[in-house]
């Protein structure tokens, strides 16, 4: 984080639950782990947001799909509104859809597979959600600053946002 305050986070992370409806048992746990993990560690700064000298800036995020875009609705801990970006979900459809192919032969190989397909299946599925998380750091930047981890992350949510079950 160049210019981010040092200790920037989110604290909090909601969905908007008008424009997201549960999944099958596997998605909702990798749902429940991003978010875990996502507030365990994480770096996250709007870009521009201004945060008094010598305090920590915690922020808490609320995303939703509106009309096939991916909504950031930022807040300060105090809920005060921070900032909102609205994505399009265009540039991650491709990757998504072949993350979650990934993901049901992944779920399939764990229950019969040897070890080495199973790491053969996860190796590509780490590939690809990198490959999303990249997307999602590029498409954020000069709005949102984020780290790798974090964007690997929310790249998780995001899979669950926009193949909402």
């Amino acid at each position: 984080m160049c210019n981010a305050p040092q200790n920037a986070r989110l604290v909090d992370l909601v969905f908007d639950e008008t424009t997201i409806s549960r999944a099958n048992a596997d998605v909702e746990h990798e749902r429940a782990v991003a978010i875990f993990d996502l507030l365990e560690a994480n770096s996250f700064w709007p870009v521009g947001h201004e945060v008094p000298s010598g305090t920590v800036p915690d922020y808490k995020l609320k995303l939703g799909v509106v009309e096939q875009r991916l909504v950031f609705n930022i807040a300060d801990a105090s809920d005060n509104p921070v900032a909102t970006h609205i994505l399009s979900l265009t540039p991650f459809r491709k990757t998504v859809k072949e993350y979650y192919q990934i993901c049901e032969s992944y779920y399939e190989a764990i229950r019969s597979a040897t070890p080495s397909q199973i790491e053969a299946i996860d190796m590509a599925r780490r590939g690809l959600h990198n490959q999303g998380s990249e997307t999602l750091q590029e498409r954020l930047s000069g709005k949102i600053e984020i780290d790798f981890d974090t964007a690997r992350r929310l790249f998780t949510l995001i899979c669950v946002l926009h193949w909402r079950g």
